[in-house]
């Protein structure tokens, strides 16, 4: 089936779905506790913070397939589980602790998804703010969500100074 021109296929769907986690978990190794705390400037999120994000993101929208497809709910509310209101970046567990969360969770997801069948992406859910969408428009917008970032990140790092230029991250000793 040919998809209309701009709009991703289910394989598509899949492929930026699965990449996204690794591709985060990549971005982010490497990083030290310092240059993920870098702000560039007020209106500027951290690495950290992007990261995040992006991990709580995942792990609501993972969370909501699976309801969706599992308990066939027929109303979602998509648009938070994409952007979840989440406590700050400094209050959250370690990076490495949540990429593994959001890989581990995301895997077990795609998995999930590659066994649908073309009823099951066609079935529709309603959001209380974009309407009524199929879980094939559902996985589009959180694949544009997640690519969104993924972009955000790159630019971002670009930004960071040097390591020795970033001086010393308070409460953390460098022996």
């Amino acid at each position: 089936m040919t998809e209309p021109f701009g709009e991703l296929s289910q394989e598509d769907v899949l492929v930026l779905l699965a990449g996204c986690p690794e591709r985060v978990a990549d971005i982010a190794a490497g990083l030290d506790e310092a240059r993920l705390r870098y702000r560039h400037g007020p209106a500027f999120p951290t690495l950290k913070e992007v990261i995040t994000h992006l991990a709580w993101a995942g792990i609501a929208v993972d969370a909501l397939l699976r309801r969706a497809h599992l308990d066939h709910v027929e109303e979602a509310d998509v648009g938070a589980a994409i952007d979840p209101q989440a406590e700050a970046a400094a209050a959250a567990p370690p990076i490495e602790e949540l990429l593994g969360d959001y890989v581990r969770v995301r895997r077990r997801t795609i998995d999930l998804l590659r066994g649908w069948s073309e009823a099951e992406w066609s079935r529709s859910l309603r959001d209380p703010k974009l309407g009524e969408l199929t879980l094939l428009d559902a996985c589009r917008k959180v694949a544009a969500h997640e690519v969104g970032h993924l972009t955000q990140l790159r630019n971002l790092i670009a930004l960071v100074p040097e390591p020795t230029d970033l001086g010393e991250v308070p409460g953390i000793s460098v022996q």
